[in-house]
């Protein structure tokens, strides 16, 4: 493994050493697999599903026994890019194996043959094929689901935002990725978003495809006192410190949002010299310096949104957290139009994943933004600032 120079990381594959907790989560995961499972895992953006799934196929029993993929398709608009993707991350991920097994791949996908080749120097096998080489979707897509149901050990395969299919043009996609699904006998699936309102329909419904056909796994920020643990001790391992108390303090700010937490740690790190303390001081910096190098691009987003969506966006975020959003108390507190304009705005908000929500136990939602970092330049630049 190659030297961490800072312990929190927040991009590409996490060593088992520096992943925080998860254990149970982990554990059910093998389990619901071990035992024929699919599976739904939902979260809000940032909690940190990509990674969890990345560390559930390294366990061991699920490395030794499965051949793993990992597909994500959010920036997928087709059911043509759905099948690009999935076939380039199972050529992807056969191409180390082995060529035995890759050739078995490709003699299967048999409307791509001609696309595949060798290396006339490495003799390794090339992924000649575009986008515009799948002259049809579902031909080849069957192919490849071919595959799966007779590779020589059994396949698992995560479908990362997987809700984005609900938005291709093509008609019937659910229905046609469930029946593949459903007569694949080789192999086990998860299904990863952070929309929740959108999975729910497609796997609650009963008139949708998928309706009861994978077991449901809510995926809930870190334990406080686990995160506390974890951020603590990897400052001291490098020579810092770093009060439990601060540590608290960012946890709420960002309501337990993983990637945020990790963000504001590795830059406060960084910026925390070798046998000292990291400070509130250094935190806020830590912060600002994340704010101001996502201006442009925050500014570029909300240029994107008509105003009574923006107007909508800017309350909730300057609340932080929001109810009632069409009740008269928080239109008149915010001087929105109308109930009938700010329900217009929620539907736009969270199609476009602007904003997510949370339910209590009496059906209450509570809003808020996806993007904990928004928030928090929205709140500095047009409300009272942000406090840690």
């Amino acid at each position: 493994m190659e030297k961490v120079y800072n312990p929190f990381i927040i991009k590409g594959k996490v060593p088992a050493e520096y992943f925080c907790d998860r254990e149970n989560e982990t554990k059910m995961l093998v389990s619901r697999i071990r035992n024929g499972h699919n599976v739904v895992v939902m979260s809000p953006r940032r909690i940190g599903k990509t990674m969890l799934i990345e560390h559930f196929f390294d366990t061991e029993e699920i490395s030794s026994n499965y051949y793993t993929f990992f597909v994500d398709i959010l920036h997928t608009s087709s059911l043509g890019e759905f099948t690009y993707s999935l076939g380039r991350q199972i050529f992807d991920t056969l191409k180390p194996i082995g060529s035995k097994v890759l050739d078995g791949f490709i003699q299967t996908v048999r409307s791509l043959s001609a696309e595949y080749g060798y290396d006339a120097q490495t003799g390794l096998p090339k992924f000649n094929f575009s986008l515009g080489a799948i002259r049809d979707p579902q031909c080849t897509l069957e192919e490849i689901f071919e595959y799966i149901g007779k590779a020589d050990k059994r396949c698992l395969v995560a479908i990362d935002e997987f809700q984005q299919i609900a938005n291709y043009p093509e008609k019937n996609v659910e229905a046609i990725l469930r029946t593949h699904i459903q007569h694949c006998s080789n192999a086990d699936f998860i299904f990863a978003g952070s929309e929740r309102h959108i999975l729910e329909e497609m796997f609650n419904s009963y008139s949708r495809p998928f309706y009861a056909s994978s077991s449901i796994m809510m995926l809930d920020e870190l334990p406080l006192d686990k995160y506390i643990e974890f951020v603590v001790k990897h400052f001291a391992e490098f020579g810092k410190k770093i009060s439990e108390s601060d540590v608290e303090k960012i946890y709420k700010l960002f309501s337990g949002n993983t990637y945020c937490m990790q963000k504001t740690f590795n830059v406060a790190f960084d910026m925390t010299e070798r046998k000292s303390a990291c400070t509130y001081g250094i935190l806020c910096d830590a912060i600002d310096d994340i704010l101001l190098e996502n201006e442009r691009m925050f500014q570029g987003q909300l240029s994107q949104l008509t105003p009574k969506p923006k107007e909508l966006l800017y309350a909730i975020a300057v609340d932080g957290t929001a109810e009632r959003l069409t009740s008269g108390e928080f239109i008149r507190r915010h001087r929105l139009a109308s109930a009938s304009s700010v329900q217009s705005a929620i539907k736009q908000l969270l199609d476009n994943d602007w904003i997510t929500y949370s339910s209590s136990e009496n059906g209450n939602k509570t809003y808020y933004l996806s993007n904990k970092f928004l928030m928090l330049w929205i709140q500095k630049n047009f409300g009272q600032g942000y406090k840690l």
